[in-house]
């Protein structure tokens, strides 16, 4: 395949001091000369950014810009530059580059994005420096350049029998001129995308290397925690710092707002307590005993502005609230008003949140004129912005560099800790690392909206699906996606929003709205499939024929979010590996889902069993269609980690309120999975189709909490609320009939 490039926008060629060829490229749209302050090599590589380098001894050094989460982009977009490079992967370094939006875009992590808009432009990137390395040896052999081939690393001549390394030729390379075109590899060539590569960070994650949040320790850094207000609906009043103050190791005890102008305010500054009391001391322990003797007044907020019942205040909504209609095909009224039969359903989740293994941290400092600031961020862009603005700073005087994450799941897109750690230490004077301890973390919000649905279907005399309708509230957001599944497969189609305001915040959680709409959806159709006595299975394919060859909707098939046939096609692979031949199979229980999100299509299979009356999850199938499989390795345990992550929370996991106060601060009360509650067993399997790669992060997330209900349901009863735990207790499993 050849690709045009731009060449305004591609790249530009340095030579490295020392020797070696240096590519900049923009990683993610199209790639563009970098300026000629950015073509010198500075004093350390820290401030370097969008660099390919390739040393005298044929080395190397990729960096990689987006953040690293645990999604593991920190080997597998360096893995599609080594394949078009054509070097041995094993001469490959990886390094993490800070922010730098001059040099690359799109330097987020969310959404499960990162390969699916950086595989052009890295492909490019390799391939381009590859076909200057070529032009670089032809000039120094003194033959055509069509006569060259590479492999590995090493350049060579077959007529006259003459190899050369890349390091041999980086620096010559460096002075070519960019190509128009360059040749990227077919599918079919790759040796290195499409194969299972260890995690480059992992043998410093094992041996505890310092790279974290938590690890960032610099000269004269101070510890900062703050205090935020008891319960949402309140603010800060007053407070004593005399006893803090006096204790061992403080430093200061001061009130912050980190609230950003609205005019540098983004989406990602979502914050519910800004107003918050600081405590700065020499060390962490003692920061911990000193926030307990500091006295603080909070005082409630208007009325309106409350935490009420959330819960009951979603269901009124549903019952009687003016909803926005979203889709309709169709006439849905008359549908369910002629119906033989109608099915209606609804389904629930409380909030969730996060807690990811390594708590809220950010170093800062801030001083003379300018900021640093170092830590775990999904989203760096936005926080330079927030915190330009809070500071009153220029963006080019503050700069991100970016830490392995210890888990995100969506709550380190919003960096409200990192503006807190930018206000404080330009207060003391000082660099500063903020933590947050748990309670601080799980009491702040941010949280998993929760979110209730109601859905009905209409069934004619043949059992036939006529009409089908979704209602669905949500804080401050409806969970209904209202062009997806079965939207463009059932003749007569309702899709309502509704939203409740709220003054507790809510924010992304992995796979948003998807965590939870997949559950219902996939339960209420498991649930009618067995209405009209029909196979699960079948029933969805039969779904899946009408949208591909008959769609309805005046915008046919464009007019859905998905592709039918790619999406009946993961149900068919899961039914064959898992040999599905119903819901029964010996002593174990079947459950079947498929759903479609972040660009990709998964389909679940889960087999459980019943100990004591109460469910065992044996195996899990999933079938998973992503387009190409960059690292298969990455790739599985992806799988497998959104499969177990989707089961814990489903069963065991929700953050309640009482008068606006979170009722739970640490895992004592918060509930996750355990390791005797995992599968047994998860198969993966991936579809083959060489189509461009999608999202991998979080689509194998969303089914799993339908299937293994389903599955639940086939030995003892249907399941609506999450979490499934408090109705396990009550469980009697069918009697077997064979």
């Amino acid at each position: 395949m050849s690709v045009k490039m731009q060449r305004r926008t591609f790249i530009k060629a340095s030579t490295v001091a020392g020797g070696g060829l240096m590519l900049g490229f923009n990683w993610l749209a199209g790639c563009r000369p970098a300026s000629d302050a950015a073509l010198v090599m500075p004093e350390s590589w820290t401030n370097i950014n969008a660099f390919l380098k390739i040393g005298e001894n044929g080395v190397v050094t990729i960096f990689s810009p987006n953040p690293e989460i645990g999604q593991n982009v920190k080997t597998s977009m360096p893995m599609i530059v080594a394949e078009e490079l054509d070097v041995d992967w094993a001469q490959v370094v990886v390094e993490q580059a800070p922010l730098d939006t001059d040099n690359y875009t799109r330097q987020l992590a969310g959404g499960s994005q990162s390969i699916r808009r950086g595989w052009e432009s890295l492909r490019m990137a390799g391939a381009t420096a590859r076909r200057m390395l070529l032009e670089a040896a032809a000039g120094q052999l003194e033959v055509d350049v069509d006569e060259l081939t590479t492999d590995r690393g090493t350049i060579t001549h077959a007529a006259s029998r003459r190899s050369l390394g890349y390091g041999d030729v980086a620096t010559a390379a460096a002075s070519m001129a960019v190509p128009e075109t360059v040749e990227l590899k077919d599918v079919s060539d790759f040796r290195i995308i499409g194969t299972g590569r260890r995690n480059v960070d992992g043998k410093s994650i094992v041996t505890g290397q310092p790279l974290f949040g938590l690890d960032v320790v610099r000269e004269g850094m101070l510890i900062a925690m703050i205090i935020h207000p008891p319960a949402f609906g309140m603010r800060l009043k007053s407070f004593d710092a005399a006893d803090a103050l006096a204790a061992p190791g403080i430093v200061d005890v001061f009130s912050v707002d980190a609230a950003p102008p609205q005019d540098s305010r983004s989406w990602s500054d979502v914050n519910a307590f800004p107003e918050l009391v600081a405590v700065v001391g020499r060390s962490t322990w003692e920061v911990m005993k000193a926030k307990k003797l500091v006295d603080v007044t909070w005082e409630k907020v208007s009325a309106s502005e409350s935490s009420g019942e959330h819960e009951a205040d979603l269901e009124e909504l549903l019952r009687s609230g003016s909803a926005r209609r979203a889709r309709q095909d169709g006439d849905p009224d008359r549908a369910f008003r002629t119906a033989a039969t109608v099915v209606e359903r609804t389904y629930s989740a409380p909030f969730l949140a996060h807690n990811t293994l390594e708590p809220m941290n950010f170093f800062a400092d801030v001083r003379d004129g300018q900021a640093t600031l170092i830590g775990p961020i999904q989203t760096p862009e936005y926080l330079r912005r927030s915190v330009a603005g809070i500071l009153g700073l220029p963006e080019n005087k503050v700069t991100v560099e970016m830490t392995r994450m210890g888990g995100g799941f969506g709550r380190r897109l919003y960096g409200n800790f990192g503006v807190e750690a930018a206000v404080i230490s330009q207060k003391v004077g000082a660099p500063v690392k903020l933590v947050y301890s748990r309670e601080d973390d799980m009491t702040q919000g941010t949280y998993r909206p929760s979110y209730k649905v109601t859905l009905r279907a209409a069934l004619d005399d043949n059992n036939t699906l006529t009409g089908f309708h979704v209602r669905g509230a949500g804080i401050r957001e409806s969970p209904v996606f209202a062009n997806r599944f079965p939207a463009g497969a059932v003749d007569n189609y309702l899709a309502e929003t509704l939203s409740l305001d709220s003054n507790v915040s809510t924010g992304a959680w992995r796979a948003p709205r998807s965590n939870f709409m997949a559950f219902a959806e996939q339960a209420f159709l498991d649930e009618v499939a067995e209405v009209a006595g029909k196979d699960p299975i079948e029933f969805r394919l039969d779904l899946f024929a009408r949208a591909d060859v008959d769609p309805v909707g005046k915008d046919g098939k464009e007019g859905n979010d998905y592709d039918p046939d790619r999406y009946a096609g993961v149900l068919r692979l899961v039914r064959e590996r898992s040999g599905w031949t119903g819901r029964r199979q010996g002593n174990l229980y079947r459950g079947v889902s498929a759903y479609y999100c972040h660009n990709s299509y998964v389909a679940q299979v889960v087999d459980v069993s019943f100990v004591d009356d109460q469910p065992k999850i044996e195996k899990v199938w999933c079938a998973v269609d992503c387009g190409i499989v960059v690292n298969t390795d990455g790739a599985r345990n992806q799988a497998e980690g959104g499969i177990v992550d989707g089961i814990g929370h489903a069963m065991f996991s929700s953050l309640t309120l009482r008068d606006g106060v979170p009722e739970q601060r640490n895992f004592d009360r918060y509930r996750l999975i355990r390791n005797p509650e995992a599968p047994k067993e998860i198969e993966v399997f991936f579809v083959e189709n060489g189509i461009d790669p999608t999202g991998l992060g979080e689509p194998t997330l969303p089914p799993i909490a339908a299937a293994v209900a389903n599955a639940i349901a086939a030995g003892s009863q249907r399941l609506y609320r999450q979490p499934f735990a408090p109705e396990l207790a009550a469980l009697e499993v069918r009697a077997s009939d064979g």
